[in-house]
């Protein structure tokens, strides 16, 4: 079971539900329906962040904005560049590594169409590790979402030719690397 591989008791599950649902609960409010004191809920809480089971984080709630969301499934004999890369590329929400016919999925986002296009053709489709590409927008999200942005994506303007431009993070990264 997920709750016995993670080591939480019935109060810890009742806790992480209660903050899931409503992240501005007060210590106080917690305690009070889980039937505990308000500082055992604080030193409950402070251990299930420390243990890095529980993440408060703050975003952007995409079921709420009208910002593209795409997702990217990438087939490549370079994983772990296009891991590195979305650790650097603020378009980049988020990479995975799968399994499967597709070895990666990316999360995208921009407030254009065109920017996720460009930023797909030129970090990807013109790479001669990728295999295949299938990119696909999020026309519909059913729960609350929430991400972290990088707001410096608006100050990029990529082109299919040039990317991110002088700005882009990733060519800094790689230029950075390769003077070591």
């Amino acid at each position: 079971m997920l709750s016995e591989k993670l080591q939480l008791d019935d109060i810890d599950k009742k806790i992480i539900s209660l903050v899931q649902d409503n992240p501005e609960l007060t210590h106080t409010e917690i305690a009070e329906k889980v039937n505990r004191s308000q500082p055992t809920i604080g030193m409950r809480i402070k251990k299930l962040e420390q243990s890095g089971i529980l993440h408060f984080q703050p975003g952007i709630n995409f079921k709420n904005v009208n910002i593209y969301l795409a997702t990217v499934e990438i087939k490549t004999r370079n994983p772990e560049e296009i891991m590195e890369m979305a650790r650097y590329c603020p378009f980049m929400l988020n990479a995975f590594r799968l399994s499967g016919e597709h070895n990666i999925c990316i999360l995208l986002a921009s407030s254009q169409l065109e920017k996720l296009d460009n930023i797909i053709n030129y970090h990807f489709r013109n790479k001669e590790d990728v295999q295949s590409v299938s990119m696909e927008i999020v026309t519909e999200i059913a729960k609350d979402f929430v991400l972290p942005i990088d707001f410096d994506l608006e100050n990029h303007d990529p082109t299919l030719e040039d990317g991110c431009g002088p700005m882009c993070k990733w060519k800094k990264a790689q230029k950075n690397k390769s003077k070591k």
